[in-house]
């Protein structure tokens, strides 16, 4: 159980680990001792083994010391984005049932608001501010276990893209090994300095990011909230990683590409992506850019996240995700004629299962152990996944199947296209394609249309296109396709000559 504990101890005291967002510095040393304090405050409001402590966070020095200290208590901590809903917030509160609900109200003025409105309270300091909390008294302990791939430490709430969030409790060797892998795969050092925009109260940037950090003593600078010119900014402050998803990379490329800005980064040397399908003609884009190669992975939060990355194998041109994590094992389900079925993983990294859902989880584990994805995808000889999209995402037109993915790689390799989403609507008898898309302006829905018609049989071809000023996000930066299908289900003009 000393895994994740042990994470931030060992190393010189005065070793940098965090750049917070406002400029604070905080070495190993520092670190330790504020996570000690902050556990020390939670086990007085009453926070013990089992309990689950519910943060409502941006990235942030606090956020980071609130999880681990949660760790060294044997609580679970259930990080969750400060801009979720109140509405979304108070369902999770109703679901965790949390012993403590702390706000970094002090570094995040969404997180300030949830806290007011629910009547928080002001506890003891940590990092010279106030713990801003709830404590419920009531709140019942979870079993311990004392094996570490047995123990809950983190439960962290699926984004809702497609329906209801559910509690994905992860285990200490989940973290840990997720945490170990990345730091392997990216070879971490004390020297190096990650630039963290993803919100580390998701899964990606919590375990293969900062708990990746913290395992080889290198240091991160935690942004709170993207913008092109802050991330210019850490890199030129000499960030030598960046991990970030297609749409951050998507603006940073547009504001140099308008002479806005420009890129001057003198210790990058990694640049990664994930957390959303990557474009072969924009990671090229990106790749020329920057001059380095860009790697990608898969993952979902069940998986804690790591299933796949192109870490792992040779140099990839196309959008492979790459090749399963070592140690782990994943295959393709009940394939079709082209290969393409349910992806299946197993390995350390895999959830113990849903919070309060037994059906939910009986439903996404195999008897063997497997963890059903809900992701289409074929595996090539050479090991190398390809995803095709989500299984409930698939659109079958006129008999055929459709996988979003190709026909949004189609969309976004057409001049003046920045982003793509495609989606199925049921009509009488068939199902149509819909693509939305967001562009520079230099480009119309007929251009597009005649760039479609050369690259894609015409049964994937969109029935409709829409050009939209902007595309609705989750917290984790993933469109959300239900929302713009509803958007503009009254307002999508047919493609002529399809």
């Amino acid at each position: 159980m000393q895994w994740l504990d042990d994470l931030t101890r060992g190393h010189p005291e005065g070793r940098l680990a965090l750049i917070d967002g406002d400029g604070t510095q905080v070495s190993y040393g520092d670190l330790n001792q504020q996570i000690d304090a902050c556990a020390a405050a939670l086990g007085q409001a009453g926070v013990g083994p089992g309990d689950r402590v519910l943060v409502v966070a941006e990235n942030s020095a606090l956020m980071a010391v609130a999880f681990l200290a949660s760790v060294r208590l044997r609580a679970w901590c259930v990080p969750l984005n400060a801009r979720v809903t109140g509405a979304e917030l108070d369902a999770i509160r109703a679901h965790a049932r949390p012993k403590v609900t702390l706000f970094t109200a002090d570094v995040s003025s969404d997180a300030g608001d949830h806290a007011l409105r629910l009547g928080a309270g002001r506890g003891p300091r940590v990092l010279n501010r106030p713990l801003v909390w709830l404590v419920d008294p009531d709140a019942l302990s979870e079993p311990l276990h004392d094996k570490p791939d047995r123990q809950v430490a983190a439960m962290v709430y699926t984004s809702g893209t497609t329906g209801a969030p559910k509690g994905v409790m992860l285990s200490h060797a989940s973290l840990y090994f997720n945490a170990l892998s990345a730091a392997e795969a990216r070879n971490l050092a004390p020297e190096d300095l990650i630039a963290l925009v993803l919100p580390c109260t998701h899964i990606m940037a919590l375990s293969t990011a900062l708990l990746a950090a913290f395992h080889a003593g290198a240091a991160v600078r935690l942004l709170p909230r993207f913008s092109v010119a802050t991330q210019l900014r850490a890199l030129a402050d000499g960030a030598t990683i960046m991990p970030a998803v297609p749409l951050i990379y998507t603006q940073i490329l547009t504001a140099l590409d308008d002479g806005a800005v420009t890129l001057d980064a003198p210790r990058l040397r990694q640049i990664g992506c994930g957390g959303a399908p990557l474009d072969p003609a924009l990671k090229q884009r990106i790749e020329r850019r920057f001059g380095l190669p860009l790697t990608n992975g898969y993952g979902l939060t069940e998986a804690g996240p790591g299933v796949g990355s192109t870490s792992y194998g040779p140099y990839r041109p196309d959008g492979s995700v790459g090749y399963v994590y070592p140690g782990c094992t994943a295959k393709v389900d009940a394939p079709d004629a082209d290969g393409v079925g349910e992806l299946l993983f197993r390995g350390p990294g895999v959830m113990l299962g849903y919070y309060r859902d037994a059906d939910a989880t009986a439903a996404a584990m195999t008897e063997d152990g497997f963890l059903r994805t809900g992701d289409l995808a074929r595996i090539d000889a050479d090991g190398a996944i390809h995803l095709a999209g989500r299984a409930r995402e698939l659109i079958i037109r006129s008999g055929f199947n459709v996988y979003p993915p190709e026909v949004e790689a189609a969309l976004m390799s057409c001049p003046g296209v920045l982003q793509a989403a495609v989606a199925g609507r049921q009509v009488p008898g068939n199902e149509e394609v819909l693509a939305f898309v967001t562009t520079d302006g230099s480009v119309g829905i007929e251009d597009i249309a005649d760039h479609l018609r050369a690259r894609l049989a015409p049964y994937k071809r969109p029935q409709h296109i829409r050009i939209v000023d902007a595309m609705p996000l989750t917290s984790a930066g993933k469109i959300r396709k239900p929302a713009l299908v509803e958007a503009f289900r009254d307002d999508l003009a047919p493609v002529s000559a399809v």
